[in-house]
């Protein structure tokens, strides 16, 4: 599976984003290499099960020039870099509690030239400031991951959606929902993407 997967569901990228979005397989796989961020069976499968799955937020939505968005437990930089690339007028901070993921997402970013993206190697709950949007994949049930990011998000809002967060997760998340005591919206991938991969993925939109 290559880019094209990705510039056939998103047709207007610039010359410099199909470049970007090019270069993230030779660079994942010397990265993944080493430190390994995504499992070596599935590293053929980077465009589909990585790269397009993060853009399934782009179908919900399209951040704003000068908008911040938080990435919480980005791993390798998922959905980050996918969403920083598309929105190149958006700011990113990208966040994870393990130092060595947090080097593969900086030497990724560097490697396609990617300048409204910055990472830490940090907890969710140490980062300061306030965004518009906190967006994560699937990093643990919705229920432990709202306090993480409690407060986090900016009270004024300029989107076609109310500020707040945008989960990447896949199964039947009725329990889990009901069980977070949150207000959530499910917005099924397999809306936007005829891949069977996204049958039972979603992105859970939860307005603060």
């Amino acid at each position: 599976m290559t880019s094209e997967i990705v510039f056939q569901y998103f047709p207007n990228l610039t010359e410099e984003q199909k470049n970007q979005f090019n270069k993230l397989d030779a660079l994942y796989r010397e990265w993944n290499a080493q430190i390994n961020v995504i499992s070596r069976k599935d590293i053929d499968s980077l465009y589909l099960h990585h790269i397009l799955h993060s853009l399934g937020i782009a179908k919900v939505i399209s951040f704003l020039p000068g908008e911040k968005v938080l990435d919480v437990g980005t791993g390798g930089g998922f959905p980050g870099i996918p969403l920083a690339i598309l929105f190149p007028e958006t700011s990113f901070h990208l966040v994870d509690s393990i130092g060595k993921k947090i080097k593969v997402v900086n030497e990724v970013a560097k490697g396609i030239g990617l300048k409204n993206l910055k990472a830490s190697h940090a907890r969710a709950e140490q980062i300061e400031g306030k965004f518009d949007f906190i967006v994560s994949r699937a990093v643990t049930r919705l229920g432990e991951f709202y306090p993480w990011i409690k407060g986090k998000v900016s009270k004024s809002s300029g989107n076609t959606l109310q500020n707040g967060i945008l989960y990447l997760k896949g199964g039947d998340l009725a329990e889990e929902i009901k069980e977070s005591g949150l207000k959530a919206e499910l917005l099924p991938l397999s809306n936007y993407f005829s891949e069977d991969y996204f049958e039972t993925k979603y992105v859970v939109y939860i307005p603060q």
